[in-house]
């Protein structure tokens, strides 16, 4: 084992928790049962890690095993990064029946023509998602395991999540991607988080939850006491903001977005001012919303009163959740 290999050794045992590391190296499948329990997990870290890397060096491991364990990590705790979405447009008749094997013949030749010194680890999850580890060097410097570049892509989809990617890096593997995966070009989805559960599920429409267009059963009753200022003074106002939220939102919790950016074009309106009523360009902006659990918190809204018609015309609040609950608009709306 060299010293790059026992430096991402200790980076990755400085980042796993105490209380899942002997369950980690277990499924990493490199020490033995004897090794694993020679282990004290809550020795401190800097003697835990002399301890491996000793057990490391007795089976002589090298740095293709040491990325195996920090691939493992990532894979099961995959909210430690932020993930962007993007999507391979143009396919061709071979992307829809693209086997692994296939694929990642192609990724890593294409890659490797593009780059002297890259180090390229594939592995299949049980989602049946494929994880792709990139380790990116030059010409001149080895790989860095250090920084590396993490991609979630599902075969058959045009969809690919990427952790860790520098601009200088980013052409490299989008090109790769797109002709490993029988595609001509790629595109930002304009989709961004930690969650990479909830990114998916909005992209590849897996999210049980339609976001029905109407509400198509009663309300369920959130509090079985009545209470009796609400049932006389606002027991309608209250159904109404309750009824309007399931029909944006259902009944259930949405997925966990951080983050949505809407661009909008828009006409000036306004008696006395011709000189901008008559543009004939619209005027062109964009609206950022970012938030812990965005689609939580509009929802939170909605009960609360915020979506209320202000001046006859609609809310801008309201105009995001049109959106949103216009569903089949979403990537081309984020």
């Amino acid at each position: 084992m060299d010293a790059a290999a026992e430096a991402l050794l200790r980076q990755t045992v400085r980042r796993i928790p105490s209380s899942k590391l002997n369950g980690v190296l277990g499924r990493w499948g490199c020490l033995s049962e004897a090794q694993l329990g020679s282990l004290e997990s809550m020795q401190p870290k800097w003697l835990l890690c002399d301890n491996l890397i000793s057990l490391c060096r007795e089976n002589d491991l090298s740095m293709k095993h040491v990325a195996e364990v920090e691939m493992l990590y990532c894979i099961e705790n995959p909210k430690r990064g932020m993930w962007y979405a993007y999507q391979m447009v143009e396919t061709d008749d071979e992307a829809q029946s693209l086997e692994l094997m296939h694929f990642r013949e192609r990724f890593k030749a294409h890659l490797k023509d593009l780059i002297g010194h890259v180090s390229i680890k594939l592995k299949r999850h049980q989602d049946e998602s494929v994880w792709i580890r990139i380790a990116w060097g030059d010409n001149f410097n080895r790989p860095n395991h250090l920084k590396p570049t993490y991609v979630m892509h599902h075969l058959q989809t045009p969809y690919v999540f990427v952790s860790g990617l520098t601009n200088k890096h980013k052409p490299l593997l989008f090109q790769a991607l797109v002709l490993a995966a029988g595609y001509s070009s790629i595109k930002n989805a304009h989709l961004n988080g930690r969650c990479i559960t909830a990114l998916r599920d909005l992209l590849m429409r897996q999210y049980k939850q339609v976001f029905p267009s109407s509400c198509p059963k009663p309300l369920k009753e959130s509090n079985p006491l009545p209470n009796p200022n609400i049932e006389n003074e606002h027991a309608k106002l209250v159904e109404h903001k309750q009824r309007a939220a399931a029909e944006a939102f259902g009944y259930e919790d949405p997925p966990k977005l951080e983050r949505a950016t809407y661009k909008l074009e828009t006409k000036y309106r306004e008696h006395g001012n011709e000189s901008l009523n008559g543009r004939d360009e619209p005027f062109r902006g964009v609206v950022k919303f970012t938030s812990s659990n965005l689609l939580e918190s509009l929802k939170y809204c909605i009960t609360s009163g915020a979506y209320l018609f202000h001046s006859g015309k609609y809310h801008t609040l309201e105009l995001l959740i049109c959106c949103l609950n216009y569903h089949s608009c979403f990537p081309s709306f984020l």
